[in-house]
């Protein structure tokens, strides 16, 4: 709340109300052995343009370097209009949707939303949010599991973001869930298809497919979804949203599709902002819908014959026993739903393709110009949708300290996830660089590695 407008007298006659003496008597219940007393370290109240001040130079402090990460998290140029509608107090303030005689306005929002994300995944349904995109994938080997009814094992390739694997993990170890690493090819940075014939006729619930993956790298996704469909798996496709305005849907890879598609929604009307919050995304073949976690909003007439709004498919934990609940994570993400269906809204589809062939070509054109530096070299000969990977003479940590200091975030330090690439630097150029940006960075980096 930006500003508080109880004068003294106000809060006295509200006291007076409640026949309570003072703010603190509020709060009499609590021991005292468990009051925080003073606040003695917090310094003396500012008056409005003193604390305005203070925290633009606090803000100041961050700077606006130049972003060349992805690693998860995109830099996309979100439209004004996106957060100026999202923050209206009809959207602002609303809360889960349960009346929907009091959230009309909501409801049609999410199945606007679900309504886009089948369409760009190419997927029968989609749910109305998760948590994040790491916690999508965990619901995603767990619906797999459910559907499947067979088996507990996972394929997860090892070109899936490290970060998701981890969260994976911490989530399904304890449901005798296990997780089988698929290595990559060193040369192309992929899932050979070829590779996975050693796990024919094998007892698996499902295979992970990213696209792109997590060195930027497109996969060979039509071969590997049929194999797997070949030999009795899902197939759970973990995708960026911008690059399937581009991108084949997992909806057409190979003969039957993925069955189950997820993703962190971030790239959609997001900001860039200390790590979230952002919003997990999942779609799936309509014979699994009853296996999806999360909230369905659906569309249908009432009693006069107009159309209207509802939540079905309500198959979370605070809704039915949990050991019934298709959900493990209830939370989902409305506000950060909001800002994606207003961003995809006002993109369009051809305004979504523009901005995922600009991220395409300004990548390539980065590529081209750090591979022409000596010192620098591309480890892998795949094509790439909005990232890649390069191999400096130099140790990757004090390259991007020097480069931070001429305020440039140059990328992603892969020594730490992936030691046995070397001094690898994973780098991102979406639709907001310039050519001059490039220039900028290719000449600084130039400096670095020559001294």
């Amino acid at each position: 709340m930006p500003f508080i407008p109880h004068t003294e007298e106000d809060v006295r006659q509200m006291l007076d109300a409640i026949g309570v003496n003072s703010i603190a008597g509020l709060f009499d219940e609590i021991p005292p052995g468990l009051r925080g007393g003073k606040l003695s370290r917090v310094p003396a109240q500012l008056s409005e343009m003193e604390i305005a001040r203070l925290m633009s130079e606090r803000a100041a402090q961050d700077g606006n370097p130049l972003c060349f990460i992805g690693a998860g998290a995109y830099e996309h140029h979100v439209p004004a209009a996106v957060w100026e509608i999202t923050t209206r107090g009809e959207f602002y303030s609303a809360y889960t949707p349960y009346q929907a005689e009091a959230s009309q306005g909501t409801l049609q929002l999410l199945y606007e939303f679900q309504t886009m994300m089948a369409s760009l995944t190419g997927m029968d349904v989609s749910n109305a949010s998760l948590y994040d995109g790491a916690s999508a994938l965990a619901e995603a080997v767990l619906m797999a599991v459910r559907a499947h009814g067979k088996s507990r094992r996972i394929l997860m390739p090892a070109t899936v973001h490290p970060v998701y694997r981890q969260v994976v993990h911490s989530i399904v170890r304890n449901q005798r869930i296990e997780l089988i690493e698929l290595p990559y090819c060193a040369d192309g940075g992929h899932t050979v298809p070829d590779s996975l014939k050693q796990f024919n006729a094998s007892d698996f619930a499902a295979l992970v497919i990213p696209q792109p993956n997590f060195f930027g790298v497109l996969e060979e996704v039509d071969a590997l979804t049929d194999w797997a469909h070949e030999n009795g798996l899902l197939v759970i496709a973990v995708v960026n949203p911008v690059s399937l305005a581009l991108l084949k849907p997992p909806g057409e890879w190979g003969e039957h599709g993925a069955d189950i598609a997820c993703g962190e929604g971030q790239p959609l009307g997001a900001p860039l902002s200390s790590g979230g919050p952002y919003f997990g995304f999942m779609c799936c073949k309509k014979q699994w819908a009853r296996q999806m976690p999360g909230r369905i909003a659906g569309r249908t007439v009432d009693l006069d014959g107009k159309p209207g709004f509802t939540l079905t498919l309500q198959a979370r934990e605070q809704h039915i026993r949990r050991s019934r609940a298709t959900s493990n994570i209830c939370t989902n993400q409305g506000l950060l739903v909001t800002a994606a269906a207003i961003h995809m809204a006002l993109l369009g589809p051809e305004g979504l393709e523009r901005a995922a062939a600009a991220c395409h070509a300004n990548t390539a054109r980065l590529t081209e110009k750090l591979c022409a530096l000596p010192g620098v070299s591309k480890i892998f000969g795949r094509p790439v949708f909005h990232e890649m990977v390069v191999r400096l003479n130099k140790p990757v940590k004090p390259v991007l300290a020097e480069l931070a200091r001429h305020n440039i975030l140059g990328g992603f330090d892969l020594s730490g996830h992936y030691p046995e690439l070397g001094d690898a630097l994973l780098v991102c150029a979406t639709e907001t660089k310039t050519a001059a940006d490039l220039d900028v960075y290719t000449q600084q980096l130039r400096r670095i590695l020559s001294t």
